[in-house]
Formats: structure tokens, sequence, C-alpha cells
């Protein structure tokens, strides 16, 4: 039988999706459903001083509208919620919903509208009147600077990292760097906006949501409406793209749930693509600072990366843009310094590579500038800073294969061609440059459990309660469970993004496959013992007293290695002892060997722009990137990966930019016509592979995420040979006309 992983196998639930019958949150169609709108704050901070919803509630259809004034028991206490991960932990953030009059920021929910129809719902929120004492919003990073502070921790470590003497490298450096770069906030839009649909029956809770995380939200919503986490259910089998935003719990969830319980029926609450804006979290905005000293012939003596980004009243998220820098180049002297800020916003949030993204974009440039006053290549200098192993860690690599990366991606991209003098090169009237940067992402994996039950008609369903969020899960685990069952893909269905199946970790940290996957072939190792013992005391079976430890499931058989013509179906072999199926549910912990191996994707990226200089403009052309991730288990699914993160990277260095009016807090492009996201015109022919790797170390199966891999260094790239066409080094992302003209 051949083997299914590895293979470039079609998405298993793609016939569901072009078909139109995958169910997203929003999609289910319950009986007595009403509808619900939101009414947010237009300013922040400050304190609500009237709240008028006496014409909404006269309103057609309308049948509640919830406000702090009727939303909690009184006994109810706020919500404050740390979910957990095997080995990080994330920041607390004091779920407040509808608590009180008090506004943190502009995007608040000040009310729920509940109607038998959306029209008539948005119609009666239209209708709300409210005031608002507001208090001058703290929103720029900048002017607050001196009064940031260190957060407590950083995925339960020090956010500052020392190693050897960094002052005594830097001045002992024969050049030196020290710059400046900054990021604009970024705000989420997946294809699916957040929407939530709840439903009562008695104490237990329903919830149909667009999460990456359906045990995270069961737990939110325990905590938050005094329940136990038994009384609610979660449901999330389909995820129209999400890329952190929707790991949290955010107020709408907890809103949904309140008007349903208000009305008593099942009650539909979809986020406006303006809402999200105010409402959900969001990329911070971030200063940082890199110092690089380096000898005469490239030699780091050392390195100082300085962080620090906004956070919230209700809670601290830190972007740790300097986890990067401790590990990525060989240097001796090494400081890296996080710090955070508060400001007047809704609380921060995870996106895409959170930290490895916008710091690669700091250290990534700063290296360039660093090979320019060398008068280096790039690439080069990369080269001659090669780390070995991880000295923040002292550890050996699990794997490590990004020389090939190097080598392979200039190779395809044609590296060696590149005039190194800034302006050189030219197409007609266009400015032409090429840049290049470093990518790399940790590999996590975290507890998790499946099940996996193997039926008389020979087919298999594997349960857990992981999620696809369009990154391919339902297609990879399907083809993990499928070899190790013995089964050909189509003979195995996977159920998840359910709470009541078994717990999976959140869709976060590139983890799901190294996670899950594991739990999934432990499960059908259970589940095929199961066969074998049966077939083992049945004296009807081909392989009766055989040894267990020599029969080997094949296309839906147990042969028996040493003698293949023995062998039965495991329908036969279930039907003649009377049974159904066997199921088996088995967790998979992590073990020890994170304590004895660092483990990284790597990558290198390499981007052609071109610039008009008349006009300012910037059109990335070209773009190559060579990644090594271990044992691919799809080449399909894992490439569409690395194009979808370098064009995050193409947004983040050229287009997004979120900006709010400093007198009242609010965004000011909350749509999509003025916050600008790459559209297909925009992106260029991407060459994304993958550089064989093989890692007996990381995990039971030898991969590493490749969800975030994509856009780290992608955003530094463009930046690069932006200079390299222009010789203008714009450290402000993200680069507009109005900074290159």
């Amino acid at each position: 039988m051949t083997p299914s992983i590895g293979t470039p196998l079609d998405r298993v639930d793609g016939r569901q999706k072009v078909t139109g019958t995958a169910r997203y949150a929003g999609d289910w169609d319950l009986t007595g459903l009403a509808h619900g709108v939101l009414v947010t704050s237009p300013v922040g901070p400050g304190r609500l001083t009237s709240l008028n919803i006496s014409a909404a509630a006269s309103a057609p259809g309308v049948l509640a509208i919830v406000t702090h004034r009727n939303a909690h028991s009184p006994h109810a206490k706020p919500s404050q919620f740390t979910p957990h991960r095997t080995d990080h932990t994330y920041s607390p953030d004091t779920l407040t919903v509808l608590w009180d009059a008090e506004i943190h920021y502009a995007g608040q929910p000040v009310a729920v509208v509940v109607a038998e129809t959306l029209e008539q719902a948005t119609e009666a929120a239209a209708l709300i009147r409210l005031e608002v004492e507001a208090r001058a919003p703290r929103l720029d990073l900048a002017a607050h600077l001196n009064e940031a502070y260190p957060p407590d921790q950083i995925f339960g470590e020090d956010p500052d990292t020392k190693r050897g003497d960094f002052e005594a490298g830097w001045h002992a450096a024969n050049t030196r760097i020290d710059a400046t770069y900054t990021i604009p906030w970024e705000h989420h839009n997946p294809i699916e906006p957040h929407t939530t649909i709840a439903s009562w029956e008695g104490n237990h809770l329903t919830v149909h949501d667009a999460t990456q995380w359906v045990y995270g939200v069961r737990a939110v919503l325990a905590r938050t409406l005094d329940l136990k986490p038994e009384q609610v259910r979660v449901v999330s089998p389909f995820v129209g793209g999400a890329f952190g935003c929707k790991g949290m719990t955010w107020p709408h969830v907890v809103c949904a749930a309140l008007a349903a319980r208000a009305v008593g029926r099942p009650v539909k609450l979809a986020v406006t693509r303006a809402q999200m804006f105010g409402l959900i979290g969001f990329r911070p905005t971030l200063h940082q600072r890199v110092r690089l000293g380096a000898t005469k012939d490239g030699r780091l003596t050392a390195i100082g990366h300085d962080g620090t980004n906004g956070v919230s009243a209700l809670g601290t998220f830190v972007e740790p843009v300097g986890q990067t820098t401790r590990m990525l180049y060989s240097c001796p002297n090494v400081w890296v310094r996080h710090r955070v800020v508060d400001l007047d916003t809704q609380m921060p949030t995870y996106m895409r590579a959170p930290g490895e993204a916008t710091g690669s974009f700091a250290l990534e440039s700063a290296m360039d500038e660093l090979a320019y006053a060398l008068g280096m290549d790039p690439l080069a200098l990369r080269l001659a800073n090669y780390a070995e192993r991880d000295e923040v860690r002292d550890l050996p690599w699990s794997s490590k294969e990004l020389r090939a990366c190097y080598q392979q991606g200039a190779e395809r991209f044609g590296w060696a061609q590149r005039d190194p003098r800034p302006g050189s090169m030219r197409d007609g009237h266009l400015q032409v440059g090429w840049g290049m940067a470093t990518a790399t992402y940790p590999t996590y994996r975290s507890q998790a459990a499946a099940r996996v039950r193997i039926d008389e008609d020979g087919r298999a369903l594997v349960q857990s309660a992981a999620h696809d969020l369009g990154t391919g899960a339902y297609t990879v685990l399907t083809q993990v469970a499928a070899d190790m069952l013995g089964l050909p893909p189509d003979r195995v269905r996977f159920e998840l993004g359910d709470s009541d199946l078994p717990e999976a970790p959140v869709a976060g940290g590139s983890q799901t496959t190294a996670s899950v996957s594991a739990a999934v072939a432990f499960a059908s190792k259970a589940a095929l013992d199961q066969l074998r013992d049966l077939a083992r005391r049945d004296p009807a079976s081909p392989l009766h007293e055989a040894d267990p430890n020599k029969l080997v499931a094949s296309a839906g058989h147990l042969v028996h290695t040493d003698s293949p013509e023995r062998r039965e179906a495991f329908g036969d072999l279930l039907r003649r002892n009377g049974l159904p199926a066997v199921v088996a549910e088995r967790r998979s912990v992590p073990g020890d060997e994170e304590n004895r191996w660092s483990s990284h994707a790597f990558g290198a990226q390499f981007a052609e722009v071109k610039v008009d200089p008349d006009l300012g403009t910037v059109r990335v052309t070209r773009f190559v990137g060579a990644f090594a991730a271990g044992r691919i288990l799809n080449p399909k699914t894992a490439r569409s990966q690395m194009l979808g993160g370098i064009t995050m990277g193409i947004g983040l260095a050229l287009m997004e930019e979120g900006v709010r009016d400093p007198r009242w807090g609010r965004v000011m492009n909350a749509d999509l016509a003025s916050y600008l996201i790459p559209v297909h015109l925009d992106i260029p022919h991407i060459e994304a592979f993958f550089v064989p790797e093989e890692d007996p170390y990381v995990n039971p199966l030898g991969v590493k995420g490749v969800g975030e891999l994509g856009i780290v260094g992608a955003g530094a790239a463009i930046a690069n040979a932006v200079f390299h066409a222009t010789g203008k080094r714009i450290r402000d992302l993200p680069i507009t006309v109005e900074k290159l003209l």
C-alpha cells in the first residue's frame, strides 16, 4: 500500500467548501433563531453617562436589549481568564463584558439589540442614543516611551535576556549600527468576520463560534457565566481564516450568550467588518531599537534589541520581538529587552508569527544595514554568523538546514547576479532592487488527545477537538491516520472543531500538526492493537495465535509479516466476533526532547521590487522562499501556507496601517477601502519550496510547523530590496509613496 504521508493529497474538505455545504459559524439555521446587533461606544476611554434605549425597545421586531444594567446577576464577578498551553502562558485578559458604565476603548460594546431579523436589529440599534464623558485617549506610543515598563513575563520567561557583556562587545566593534524601527497597528481581516450563535437548553449552553480554540472558548464562557465546563459546548468545524484573532475569546461571544439567555431563543451575533477594528485584538504598535556591532570581517561582537509595544488597561500582551534575535546568529554578547506602554485600546493579540514577523523586520533590516556598512554581501554576512547551536539555550539543534536554504534560495533567485550598489539596477525607468532576509519559527508541541474508531465496514472515524482554519488540518491529519491504520485516505473521516471531542490545543504557534498527529498515531496504534488481540484469540481467524508484533495493517487488513498470505480484513474480524467497532482514545504529551534539543524551522527569503522614481510606487515583482521544516506531510498544503505567509509579509511591508483619531480613540480606516491588504494583483509569482530535512528528535513524526514561517523575514526582504533599488532606508512600516518621495 502506497503511503499517503508526503503526497500532495487534495484537500479532503475541498468539495464541501466549493459546493457550499461546509457550515461555518454563521451558517447554522437553528429553530427560532433571533439576531443580535452590537452597539459600541464611538469614543474611548470615558464613562457612559446616558444610554437611552426607549426608541429602540419599541421598534418593530425587537425582543430584548441587553446592557450593563441587566446583563449579569448582581452577585456575578468579572472573569479573569488565563488560558494555558503546555509550554506557554498567555497574558491575562480581564473580560469585562457589559459590566458597568466604564468605557475602556472606542469600539467597546455597550448594548446588544435582539430582534426577529437582522434588519430589524440593525435599525433598532441605530435608534439607541448614548452619551459618554470622554477622556483624552493615550494612543501615541512614541510620546509615552518614557513610561514603558517591563512585563511580568513572556511565555513564562524573563522579558530580558543577557548573554555575555553587551557593552564590552559594542565598544570592541569596528562597525556599529544603531537604528530604530517602527510598526503601526495591524488589524485582522480574515475573510470570515467573527460570528457566534448561542443557544440554551436549561442551564446548558451551545455555541457555534468562529474560533481557533473550542476548549478555550468553553473555559471563558463557563467562568464568565458561572457554569461548569461540561455545561458548555463549543462547535467550530470550519473557520474562514484566522491568524491569531480567533485564538482568544472576545466580548461578542459572551454578548451572544447573554442575549440568548435574555430572549430564551438562539441568537446569532455577527461582528461587522468595521466593528472588528475596535472590538477585536490586533498586532500592537511597535517601537524597536536594534544595535549591531561587528569586526571588520563581519563577525558579530554585540547584538542589542529593545522592543516596546502598546498594551491595554484590560491586559498585557507582549509582542516578543526579541525571541528570534536571541538565537538566530552566533554572537557572544546579546542583550534583549521587552517593554510595554499602557494605551487606551482593546487588548492587542496574536497575529501570524507574533514577535517573529515584526522582530525579524527590525533585526534583518539592521543586518542589511550592517552589510552595507561593511561592504559585504548580505547573504555572506549571515553565513559568517551562522549559529551552529542555539546559544541562548546552549542546546544543539534538533535539525537545521538553513545553509541549504540560503544556497538553494540564492541559486533559484539568481542572487549572484546582483549589483550591490544601491540604485544601480534598472528596468527601463523603473528602479530594481533585490533584498533578502532569514526566516525562523520555533517548533511547539502541546498535549493533545484523539479518538479512533474502526468500524465493521472497514472505515475509520478519527476525532479530536483540533481546528482547520483553512490550513489543511483536515487533510494532513487524515493522511496521518490513514497511514497509521493502513487504510486509503478515502476510508478515513476526520472530525474536529467540537469541545465534546478529545481535547486539542489552540490552533496557534504552528503546533496543530505536531501536537495532534502524535495523538492520532498513538490512538491508531491502540485501536489496531485491539484488532491484533482479537485476531490472535479468534480460532477462526487465519491469524489465530500469531505474534501481535508481526501483524501489520495494510489496505484495510491485518497482515502477517512472515507469511503475507495470512491476512484478514478489519471488517471480517469484527463481524465474526459480533463487534460493530473497536474504539481507542489516547493522549500525546511532549517528552523531554525540548530540554535536550532546540527545534526551529528555518528559511531564506529573497525579494525583487520595482520602484517608480517619479511616483514612488513599489511593486514586488518576484519572490523566492526556501524553507526547511522537517518532514513535510503534504507538500501541497504546506506550500499553500508559505504562499499565504509571504503574501501577508507583503501587506506588512507595503500596505497595512491602522490609523486612530487622536481626539476620540476610534479607528479611522475601519474598512477594506482604506485599510489596505494585498489582493491578487499585488502578488507576484512566488516560488516557495522546501529543502529536505529529517529531524529524528523533534516529535514522533519529525514535523515542524509551517503556518507562520512564511511571513517571517518577508517584510524585511522587501524593505531591503527597496533600499537596494532607491538608496532610501525606510525604517517605519509600511513603505508608502510619501516616505519614498
